[in-house]
């Protein structure tokens, strides 16, 4: 019996999950096929750190560190679905959720005040940000848009914003102090245990990290963010916007970035309150307001004041907004701010749609605006800023026209800024940290002061490897330019250069544009041929291969989660991502009020494809290769015949593609000549299918347009969603035979 891994996730893919599996099961089953689930949601991973005064019933095993054990082995074949990656209010919602069912679940500590707090505060932080991925994916990636999504998006172009010559839209960035300013990087020749330490000005040595082993080739980086230069930039760029007429936007990646970016949003909430912080400081920090978590950690402890102070600190607040440049918003009609939660405006989701919007976001009378949008650090800000020029002297892009940029990233076993989380502090003092190596020889030193963020970063030799080995077969079977982007003047960038130039070596180029650009020059070089209707491959570190397999697919098929994104597993097996969830949030809310859901699996469909494909290679099942094949062409037919999910109540929602998709791939596998049996067993569901559609349809129109109680938004009720999400007894009755 063949394995295939499909994760139990979070929100609005969690969902659908109830209505596709067993779609994918009832088609599968006969092939030898076995479907496995695996729980990596948030409240499963906080579940699983935190078994000790749990009921047993209520216990799940560690499923992630499972997967990541299960990514050594050669067979291992698993279909990753996008999960939710927790910032600190959206773990602290989790929690409360979770004690309200009955777990025994601690409190997180904000500020630890002892050990016990210290430690759980720790073992919570393993669930927060980008938590999955780095133990799952232990390969790099390859990334790119299928045919059958581009033809889709050349036939029915997205809408995209037109671009005004004169827009006062800009990126800024800092110029000086920041990572990519102050970075340092080597490439050890053998094994080594490093330390960082915190050195005050008296002499006083406080050891961060104790022991952070280093391979053989391993590239190690380090880096810090001067803290008073990043809130004079704020300030600075606070005023050009309020000068220039222009929303106000701050973009960062505090979910991937778990650690640095909610201390950088931080800044950037006390220089645009700073008023309001210098005339109710003292009874912020009583209530224990962390402005990291943005100005709704503020809101939500307000109700511990009393009405006058309340209603005091609420005018002082209005007071600032008209004083200052506006504020992007995130939601105009409840006043939710570009400010208001770190987790809410992510860098490679919101730029992007910005860019695809004419340069322009939300203002607070619900209109769209010029933005001054504020990245902070140069090593990737310059990418948008350079999006950005090129759209105000060449108007929009062309979704009917453009050419295509996909990606080879470099992510495996935590690559770069993926592992930092572990290895970033900020400094409580001035004085320097210092790192050394297990001779006590120091490898870095950086002068901080108080407030200043530091960084450390490591990226494995065999996974640069490994990435240079994929680049290639990339560009060979693709016959496509191929970009390393890569900065010579930023640290790490030269390191991995010198290994690229030795690595291509043991490949045989002939015939190939492979290249090295900085990443300005490759964002130029790239756009120009997307304007020309060609194709490019970006080959990016792993910050970049977040950024660009969001910035590209949006611009050039409407959303990220159409890409298909294979991670092939460095020990031979497969991973197969889904796609984005960045508007699950929304779908969720949608199925609650109107029991429709317009989240679309298009992503899941070509894992799905991709997956059956592998294990077909593998495991040598031919039967799998049919059920690839016919999938695909079922998923071609139903981006031909329009039924992805549609936005309103009433329409086509996700059950409803899903029906579709089971009828197109059982026609397909009824009209197939490659295997026999499958024609046989297929013909009958195909016909029962085709004949039941009208029947169907209406049964699962019939059960929208009433709201539904989920039982619980991060932990939800299964059996409540299992009638949810497979509302058509008729369907469910062909399916289970």
């Amino acid at each position: 019996m063949s394995k295939i891994i499909y994760t139990k996730v979070d929100e609005a893919p969690a969902l659908a999950s109830y209505s596709l599996l067993p779609i994918i099961q009832a088609f599968s089953k006969s092939s030898g096929i076995e479907f496995e689930s695996r729980d990596i949601s948030l409240a499963a991973r906080i579940i699983a750190n935190f078994p000790d005064k749990l009921k047993e019933e209520q216990k799940i095993a560690d499923h992630l560190s499972q997967l990541g054990e299960m990514t050594q082995d050669p067979s291992t074949n698993i279909i990753k679905l996008p999960n939710v990656s927790a910032s600190i209010p959206q773990l602290k919602a989790a929690i409360v959720e979770l004690q309200g069912k009955g777990y025994d679940l601690p409190d997180f500590p904000d500020s630890p005040q002892n050990d016990q707090q210290q430690a759980i505060k720790e073992r919570y932080s393993k669930v927060l940000g980008s938590a999955v991925n780095p133990v799952l994916r232990e390969g790099n990636s390859d990334r790119r848009a299928p045919a059958a999504v581009k033809n889709f998006a050349r036939n029915n172009p997205h809408s995209m914003g037109a671009w005004a010559a004169d827009s006062a839209t800009e990126v800024v960035h800092m110029d000086a102090d920041d990572f990519y300013g102050s970075e340092q990087s080597k490439t050890f020749v053998s094994t080594n245990d490093l330390k960082i330490s915190f050195v005050d000005e008296t002499g006083n040595k406080t050891v961060l990290k104790q022991s952070i082993p280093v391979l053989a080739g391993e590239v190690i980086d380090a880096t810090r963010m001067s803290a008073k230069s990043l809130q004079a930039f704020y300030a600075d760029s606070m005023v050009k916007a309020k000068q220039n007429n222009v929303l106000l936007s701050l973009h960062l990646k505090a979910t991937m970035m778990k650690v640095s970016d909610p201390i950088m949003f931080g800044f950037a909430v006390n220089v645009f309150f700073k008023d309001v912080i210098a005339k109710h400081g003292e009874l912020f920090e009583t209530l224990g307001v962390n402005f990291n978590n943005g100005l709704g950690d503020l809101y939500s402890k307000l109700d511990q004041c009393d009405a006058a102070t309340r209603s005091q600190i609420e005018t002082d607040i209005a007071i600032t907004y008209e004083s200052q440049a506006d504020l992007a918003m995130v939601d105009s009609d409840k006043g939710i701010t570009n400010l208001h939660v770190p987790s809410d405006v992510i860098i490679d989701a919101s730029m992007p749609a910005m860019i695809r919007a004419g340069g322009k976001m939300w203002n607070k009378e619900g209109k769209t605006q010029d933005t001054l949008a504020m990245i902070p650090d140069r090593c990737y800000a310059r990418v948008y800023k350079t999006m950005v020029e090129d759209c105000k002297q060449n108007g929009a892009l062309d979704p009917v026209t453009m050419g295509s940029v996909a990606n080879v990233g470099l992510m495996a076993q935590k690559a770069e800024e993926y592992g930092s989380h572990d290895k970033t502090f900020q400094a409580s003092a001035t004085g320097s940290i210092v790192v050394v190596d297990q001779n006590g020889e120091q490898v870095f030193e950086f002068a901080v002061e108080e407030g200043d963020i530091f960084r450390m970063c490591q990226t494995k030799d065999a996974p640069i490897r490994d990435w240079v080995k994929l680049a290639v077969n990339r560009a060979r079977l693709s016959a496509t330019p191929t970009i390393f982007w890569l900065d010579p003047s930023r640290a790490h960038d030269a390191e991995l250069i010198k290994k690229i130039d030795l690595y291509l070596q043991d490949h045989d180029t002939t015939g190939l544009d492979i290249q090295t650009m900085t990443p300005v020059d490759a964002t130029v070089f790239s756009v120009k041929r997307m304007r020309e209707g060609l194709d490019t491959i970006s080959v990016t570190g792993n910050v970049l291969r977040d950024y660009n397999t969001d910035l590209f697919p949006i611009l050039e098929v409407g959303t990220s989660a159409k890409m298909l994104s294979i991670v092939p597993l460095m020990q031979g097996g497969g991973l197969f991502e889904t796609g984005a969830g960045g508007s699950a949030p929304k779908h969720v809310q949608q199925l609650v009020a109107e029991n429709h859901l317009r989240w679309d699996s298009l992503g899941e469909f070509m894992a799905l494809s991709a997956s059956l494909e592998h294990l077909a290679l593998t495991q040598d099942n031919k039967k799998a290769q049919v059920l690839a094949d016919t999938l695909e062409a079922a998923t071609g037919k139903l981006l031909l015949e329009n039924k992805s999910p549609a936005r309103k109540s009433g329409q086509l929602d996700n059950r409803g593609s899903h029906f579709y998709l089971a009828m197109y791939w059982a026609q397909a596998l009824a009209a197939q000549s490659d295997n026999a049996e499958l024609r046989i067993e297929f013909n009958p569901i195909a016909q029962a299918l085709s004949y039941s559609e009208t029947t169907i349809i209406d049964e699962l129109e019939t059960a929208q347009g009433q709201a539904i109680d989920m039982g619980g938004y991060y932990l939800p009720n299964a059996d409540v969603l299992n009638r949810v999400m497979r509302p058509s007894a008729t369907l469910n009755s062909i399916l289970n035979g």
